[in-house]
């Protein structure tokens, strides 16, 4: 680990904690290569198919060509003219199967630049991740990249981003297409026009009077829709007032972190064209940590803003956690406060107080050592070694907790064993490190057979995992035949059930009674609520009564975790003597189980949503077998003689799909598959559903 000094010159208002999104294979990857080079961070690119660039630094990522991992870079850019930024670059994957890299990496983003191909446009991945950024508020920009290539339009993108996500894109720049190549950019903000060499080397020049008649146009339509939700810009344009390029980069930066609007400019990544423009861009008109608005946080005493001041007590969330070489490196996004080294921090997961090693700002897998890091940080703590993600870091004096990062239920579990019986314990090993690093990923025992399953997002995720077992533990291991995640949900509300234990044998007894409701609320978590009155359940019981519900929950009368409950506690009863925590946790268990197998409980199936690009040739074939599989067809578009199906598929039935639809359209399809929602299964699946496993992680 290199020891550096923060470099304390550029103030916080020119920091930008950004990330890049989007579907599989639109570029994100080459242009942080490309962003990171031009900014001056790396001396020379690597190549996604050369397996060498700086963000991709996993061994199974550069052999793959796909990020698995969302890698933080920082760097620094200076504008034209301009003050110094600092940049943190996060390259998430765009596989559905990591999609949990993308979600805890917008939860602590600032802004995000979202990239979509030129040629492909807005595809399935890309409308995950758009929706995934706005529920989260981050501000977002949009990069069309692949200019370069044939069939590549600006344009027809564009239009997909107006129909297809519902964005409001406002056009900054337009690509100058010669001979079916970019050479040049026009920026419609200030003015000017880029021009590129065959090494993507970059002249500028402002507009002549020639070119500000061809492009007048396109700029006086970029003012109007900007105008029409800033009413400052609005003002000046309604008296006819000349717009000066800073006036419109104002309001365009105002309307960006409104949510209002998104930048979009044309590029390629590949032949390192439009990379100083979109770096301007980036500065220009996402935001620093103090444009954001306030994270909420919990207390005892009720909810608080916390704001991005350095003067306020810590409050800091875990976010990823990877190992290393060198041992565990908890990522960290600092909200509010300073960390560091040295400190004593108090931490949401173990309700403990624990000191500060080592901090460090990492780049790739590459990392230099601070000494401290404040408000709008993303630094990371090393040496932690029982630290997961979602964790909240806090002034000891100040607990409190924030939102912690949720991950979407894993679908698909396989069977795993040791080849070699004396690797267990390796195995036991490093499956614990690697639930500890992804929260999709959990690990759990057959109730039957006492085997070990591994639960992921889809088989890409799984087939990673086993690798990185082999790799990084020197595990090689059996795969058994995948198992569906199957759920259960009250079918109907049941009346009060009462749950009661009592032992009493001489001596010290065990004795509690609860007596509760349950009904199907049709969400995707349990509720709970105590309504007891006149202090029949004990205070210091009532948290015992809820981890018994919860703990019942998490397997119903079919085998499966129960979602979708609502439980209230009515009543309850307890001895002076006799009643303890242990006893009311399993009172309420007992009260769950028997008020579920009176309501009954219907199996829930998980449905993918499968996207399937196919030449039109093809597309009777396969829109024939997507139905014998259970498929409800959602959408078919046409575009360019091929044809895009999307269609909602039970888990249960896709085994085999990819070599199938490789068989169907001779190899020319591909398909994208990603969970979509659970739905209550047919009776063909009731029957065939076995009993799953039971996580050990709840």
């Amino acid at each position: 680990m290199n020891t550096v000094n923060r470099d304390t010159r550029i103030p916080v208002d020119r920091w930008r904690n950004l990330g890049i999104i989007a579907h599989v294979d639109a570029g994100k990857t080459t242009l942080t290569e490309r962003l990171l080079y031009a900014s001056g961070a790396i001396h020379r690119t690597g190549e996604v198919h050369d397996g060498a660039t700086t963000t991709d630094h996993m061994e199974l990522e550069r052999e793959r060509g796909i990020t698995i991992g969302a890698a933080a870079v920082r760097a620094q850019w200076t504008p034209d003219g301009g003050e110094p930024h600092r940049l943190t670059l996060i390259d998430t994957p765009g596989h559905i199967d990591f999609a949990i890299e993308v979600e805890r990496s917008l939860r602590v983003l600032d802004g995000a630049v979202t990239v979509f191909s030129g040629v492909a446009g807005v595809q399935p991945q890309s409308e995950t991740v758009w929706h995934q950024a706005r529920r989260h508020g981050v501000p977002l920009m949009a990069f069309v990249n692949k200019m370069d290539r044939p069939g590549a339009d600006f344009d027809a993108v564009v239009v997909q981003m107006r129909d297809t996500l519902g964005a409001r894109p406002w056009v900054v720049a337009r690509p100058v297409i010669e001979a079916e190549h970019m050479t040049g950019l026009v920026d419609l903000v200030g003015e000017r026009t880029w021009r590129f060499d065959a090494t993507g080397a970059a002249g500028v020049h402002a507009w002549d009077a020639a070119e500000r008649a061809v492009h007048a146009a396109a700029r006086a339509d970029l003012v109007a829709a900007v105008a029409d939700h800033d009413d400052t810009l609005a003002a000046l344009w309604l008296a006819d007032q000349p717009i000066t390029a800073n006036e419109l980069r104002a309001a365009l930066r105002r309307g960006t972190l409104a949510g209002l609007g998104s930048p979009v400019l044309p590029g390629s990544a590949f032949r390192n064209v439009g990379i100083e423009a979109l770096l301007d861009a980036m500065v220009d008109y996402l935001p620093s940590p103090l444009d954001r608005p306030p994270v909420v946080a919990h207390t005892d005493d009720g909810d608080i803003a916390v704001l991005p001041d350095a003067q306020a007590p810590l409050a800091a969330l875990v976010f990823k956690v990877v190992h290393q070489a060198h041992g565990p490196m908890a990522f960290v996004r600092i909200y509010a406060g300073r960390l560091r080294v040295g400190d004593a921090v108090w931490r949401s997961g173990t309700d403990r107080v624990q000191r500060v090693g080592r901090l460090a700002v990492v780049r790739a897998d590459e990392t230099d050592a601070v000494e401290f890091a404040e408000a709008g940080d993303i630094v990371a703590v090393a040496g932690w070694k029982d630290v997961a993600t979602g964790e909240t870091l806090a002034d000891p004096h100040r607990p409190v907790r924030l939102e912690t990062i949720q991950a979407q239920p894993a679908v698909l579990s396989w069977r795993l064993s040791p080849e070699r019986s004396a690797d267990l314990l390796k195995l036991g090993n490093g499956l614990a490190r690697l639930a500890q690093e992804d929260p999709s990923f959990r690990v759990g025992t057959d109730p039957e057979t006492g085997e070990t399953l591994v639960w992921g997002m889809g088989e890409l995720h799984l087939e990673v995992t086993v690798e990185r077992l082999r790799r990084e533990w020197g595990v090689p291991v059996r795969t058994g035949f995948p198992r569906v995640a199957y759920q259960e949900t009250p079918a109907k509300a049941s009346g009060p059930v009462e749950g009661k234990l009592a032992k009493q044998t001489g001596g010290s007894g065990q004795y509690a009674r609860v007596v509760l409701s349950l009904a199907p609320t049709g969400e995707a978590g349990n509720r709970f609520e105590d309504r007891s009155t006149g202090g029949v359940i004990p205070k210091a019981l009532q948290s015992a009564v809820e981890k018994g519900v919860r703990s019942a929950l998490l397997e119903g009368p079919r085998g499966h975790p129960v979602v979708g409950a609502g439980v209230t506690v009515l009543d309850g009863q307890a001895h002076a003597v006799d009643s303890n925590e242990a006893a009311f946790h399993r009172a309420a268990q007992m009260a769950v189980k028997a008020a579920l197998e009176a309501t009954g409980t219907v199996l829930l199936e998980p449905v993918m949503r499968v996207s399937v690009t196919t030449p039109g040739t093809a597309v009777g074939d396969v829109l024939g077998d997507l139905q014998r599989r259970g498929g409800h067809i959602v959408q078919l578009t046409e575009a360019q003689a091929r044809t895009t199906i999307e269609a909602d598929v039970p888990l249960a039935r896709l085994d085999g799909y990819s070599t199938a639809l490789r068989s169907l359209s001779q190899g020319r399809a591909s398909a994208t598959v990603a969970f979509h929602a659970y739905r209550p299964a047919s009776a063909q699946e009731v029957s065939h559903a076995g009993r799953a496993a039971v996580s050990l992680g709840g």
